[in-house]
């Protein structure tokens, strides 16, 4: 959510923002802020003058009874009843603006970093670098669920029947490895001086509105029914919703941790042929990082987070490439994003298995967060990355390791989770 300050001071800058974003239905939606803001500050103004007015002639009536003169206090004090009736009006109409005003700021998109590439949708993303050089085997490469098949290591049928699509179950070995990596990355997380956390696996909604937008939240969370909760669709929620209306001291920055969580979507409008086996599922398992920090180090820290997935994918071997997100496949709240995709040799491309972003002081502002410095008190700025999310990640790591005999070579770096195992046969 934007300062609305900055918004009433640079309109056509909010505006030209929309126009990069391809969101042009959102550009009247400046123009009624600016107005709804006007209104708020005048509603502000006569408050404060009633409320002036209304000290000043209190002490008159206190001074007229002194003197004696009660018919001359009582007349004052029909005046001050009459004020006092305004200003319930005009507190109630006041309320009544505010929460339509947030509610429009809500929705207007954060400013976006001038090094984002514009365009429309992810087709229009920009390939940073690649890591690690992509191959094709000679011999054929089964679809993933197939692999996972012939080591009896996923049902989808009895989840589609437990559960319905979208759900599988993961076993023996798969599920070992599965659960390897997951640790493997808790692991390389806290080396590289992260803190490990396991958060709260469901949100109330005032933290869900803190840290996405409405419309992420409408395709992604599943709501309990009765209760004032949902379900996480990623641990990045509870952990950045952890520090709401706090006030960190500065020396205590940054706040750098990871976290482990089962997560869940609804995955509205998946479809395709890769959105079978578990591609695009309602429920996965992920380690994810986040960072709380200064203003002036989130450009610093971005870079670093992103690294860290590529640096983890390509200890296992596994050759991934950077894309830059464009501007209209940005998240509302997001000022810059980086996905790192990994190579398919069945498919011969690339996929995403993870996003960074950064959001600056969008969730900070939405969540109350805030730093105490030398100078007075301050947003913080916030990131998030994935660290790595199997059983999507699987996808990769089965394709970039199988054999010609149709075993999967564990890479060094794995090894000592999977008991020491270099091949599963």
């Amino acid at each position: 959510m934007l300062d609305i300050k900055f918004l009433r001071e640079n309109p056509e800058v909010v505006k030209q923002n929309i126009r990069n974003k391809f969101q042009d239905y959102k550009l009247e939606k400046v123009d009624e802020v600016l107005k709804l803001d006007q209104e708020n500050r005048d509603i502000k103004k006569e408050v404060e003058s009633l409320r002036a007015e209304r000290n000043k002639l209190s002490k008159q009536i206190g001074g007229l009874m002194a003197q004696g003169k009660k018919d001359e206090a009582e007349e004052i004090k029909k005046k001050v009843a009459s004020q006092a009736e305004r200003l319930n009006e005009l507190s109630e109409k006041e309320r009544n603006v505010e929460e339509e005003l947030k509610k429009i700021m809500m929705i207007i998109p954060n400013i976006i970093d001038s090094s984002v590439p514009i365009g429309k949708d992810d087709s229009e993303n920009v390939e940073v670098q690649k890591y690690g050089e992509p191959f094709v085997p000679e011999f054929e490469i089964p679809y993933h669920t197939e692999i996972m098949e012939k080591f009896d290591g996923i049902d989808l049928d009895s989840a589609r029947k437990v559960a319905g699509n979208g759900f599988y179950y993961l076993m023996g070995d798969i599920a070992r490895l599965h659960s390897a990596v997951i640790s493997y990355a808790r692991d390389f997380m806290i080396n590289r001086g992260f803190t490990y956390c396991i958060p709260p696996f469901m949100i109330r909604s005032d933290v869900v509105t803190g840290v996405m937008s409405f419309a992420e939240m409408e395709a992604m969370m599943y709501k309990i029914e009765g209760e004032d909760l949902y379900l996480i669709g990623t641990s990045e929620h509870s952990m950045i919703g952890k520090f709401i209306d706090t006030i960190i001291p500065e020396e205590q920055l940054p706040k750098t941790m990871t976290s482990y969580s089962p997560c869940f979507r609804k995955e509205k409008g998946a479809h395709g042929i890769e959105e079978r086996g578990v591609y695009r599922i309602h429920q996965f398992e992920k380690q994810e990082m986040i960072v709380v920090c200064k203003p002036e180090d989130s450009v610093v820290w971005f870079e670093k987070l992103w690294q860290n997935t590529v640096d983890l994918f390509r200890s296992m071997d596994i050759p991934v490439r950077t894309l830059e997100c464009c501007s209209g496949d940005l998240a509302d709240l997001k000022v810059k994003s980086i996905d790192v995709e990994a190579w398919s040799p069945r498919q011969k491309k690339y996929f995403e298995v993870g996003s960074c972003s950064n959001l600056g002081d969008a969730q900070a502002r939405r969540l109350k967060i805030r730093v105490n410095g030398e100078s007075g008190k301050y947003l913080a700025h916030t990131l998030n990355n994935t660290v790595v999310a199997p059983p999507r990640m699987l996808i990769a790591f089965l394709e970039n390791n199988l054999n010609e005999d149709g075993s999967i070579r564990i890479p060094e770096a794995l090894r000592p989770y999977m008991g020491g195992m270099s091949v599963i046969k």
